[in-house]
C-alpha cells in the first residue's frame, strides 16, 4: 500500500470553498487561512493523510518559508513563484513507487505535467465535500458514543459497571417479553 500525500493549493481552496471565499471577500483573508488550516488539521487526524498546504507568498509579502503547524506542512512560495509552479516541482519530487501524490486544485490545466506522471487530482469542491463529510461523521460518531458511554478514558468504576449491568438486564427482560409476545 502506497503512502498518501495530499498537496493543497491553499488559495485555490479559499477561492472555491464558499465559507472561506466569503471571509476573503470581506477582507478577512488571515481568518480564511486559519479556518482552512484548522479544517485540514482535523481532516488529517481522521484520515491519517500527510498534508502539505502551499500558499502563494504574494499575498503575504516577505513570507517565504516552510514549517509544520498542527502536524501539517505549511509552505509559502517565494514572491516570484506561483503555488502552481511550486506544486508541480514538489509533487514531481515526491511522486514515487511508494508515495501516491494527490493534488487538490481547481487549476487542472496548470498541473497537467504532474497528473501525466501519475499524481491524482481532487477538485477544490470535492476536497471540501470530503473534509466536511469526514468532520460531520466523526462528530456524529463522537456524540453517539458519548451518549452510549462507550468512550472511556479510564477504567469503569463500580457505579458505572452497576448501571451498565442494570441496562443489560433491562434489555434482556425487554427481549424476553418481546419474544414471548411473538
Amino acid at each position: 500500500m502506497k503512502q498518501q500525500l495530499l498537496i493543497v493549493d491553499a488559495y485555490n481552496m479559499i477561492g472555491n470553498w464558499p465559507e472561506l471565499n466569503h471571509l476573503k471577500q470581506t477582507d478577512r483573508l488571515p481568518q480564511a487561512r486559519d479556518e482552512l488550516i484548522s479544517m485540514l488539521t482535523e481532516y488529517k487526524k481522521i484520515t491519517g493523510l500527510n498534508i502539505s498546504l502551499v500558499f502563494d507568498a504574494m499575498y503575504v509579502p516577505g513570507n517565504s518559508k516552510s514549517y509544520r503547524q498542527a502536524d501539517l506542512e505549511i509552505i509559502w512560495t517565494s514572491k516570484d513563484q506561483t503555488a502552481d509552479s511550486y506544486i508541480e516541482k514538489y509533487a514531481g519530487e515526491k511522486q514515487s513507487r511508494v508515495l501516491q501524490v494527490t493534488v487538490a486544485t481547481s487549476d487542472q490545466a496548470e498541473q497537467w505535467v504532474i497528473f501525466s506522471e501519475g499524481a491524482l487530482r481532487v477538485p477544490a469542491l470535492e476536497l471540501r465535500h470530503r473534509v466536511k463529510t469526514a468532520l460531520k461523521d466523526v462528530r456524529h460518531t463522537a456524540v453517539r458514543t458519548q451518549d452510549l458511554g462507550a468512550v472511556r478514558k479510564s477504567p469503569w468504576n463500580d457505579d458505572q459497571l452497576s448501571a451498565l449491568d442494570q441496562y443489560r438486564q433491562q434489555l434482556e427482560r425487554n427481549h424476553v417479553k418481546h419474544h414471548h409476545k411473538s
